[in-house]
């Protein structure tokens, strides 16, 4: 019986949806209309997964992420905690793909960390890391690792800016307008001032 069928509640996966086995599935997370699943992945607790997406083989999707309509996490993808996924955008898995040669032994890994926030119709092209509570603009083709809090956009996406860990553009003096937190720019991107 896959777990698509079991009739536990602590998920929900919708009944025109497919789960491969063996797969995990965490309380509360929630699965819509036309999505697969495919064997060996991983899905945290109080996930949202939308409509026509498919994820995996060999996926990781950590707790409370958010995962749009229309997205194809591959072999290799890793979702941190907190991860919201706009409707659409694309994760690549090799970088010079053709038709008629297999490349399968090439797929590159790509690791989302906590809080990222990715943009409808963004790219992020395989093999890199997208750093914690950064924030991918909309249609951005990401083609670099980014640095933690960098708000990047543009073709290819470059920062142009930082965000806070609640999702605010930063000012010159790195001060969130809604938590108050203050950062400053360490080795890695932007990091919070311990109080």
């Amino acid at each position: 019986m896959s777990k698509a069928e079991k009739t536990e509640l602590d998920y929900f996966v919708h009944e025109s949806c497919y789960v491969d086995e063996p797969s995990t599935i965490g309380t509360g997370t929630k699965i819509w209309h036309f999505s697969h699943v495919l064997p060996e992945t991983n899905i945290g607790k109080d996930v949202t997964i939308g409509q026509n997406c498919v994820i995996g083989p060999h996926v990781t999707v950590g707790d409370n992420c958010k995962i749009q309509n229309n997205i194809s996490l591959y072999k290799g993808v890793v979702l941190e905690q907190g991860v919201f996924c706009g409707p659409s955008c694309v994760f690549t898995n090799v970088n010079n793909p053709r038709a008629e040669i297999s490349r399968k032994d090439e797929f590159r890994n790509t690791l989302v960390k906590r809080g990222t926030t990715i943009g409808a119709n963004a790219t992020i092209v395989c093999g890199h890391t997208l750093g914690s509570y950064c924030f991918i603009a909309a249609g951005a083709v990401v083609t670099s690792n980014v640095p933690d809090h960098a708000l990047m956009a543009g073709v290819p996406a470059k920062r142009i800016g930082w965000m806070s860990h609640a999702g605010a553009k930063l000012d010159d003096t790195l001060k969130c307008p809604i938590e108050n937190r203050q950062y400053e720019i360490g080795d890695n991107g932007l990091q919070e001032i311990n109080s």
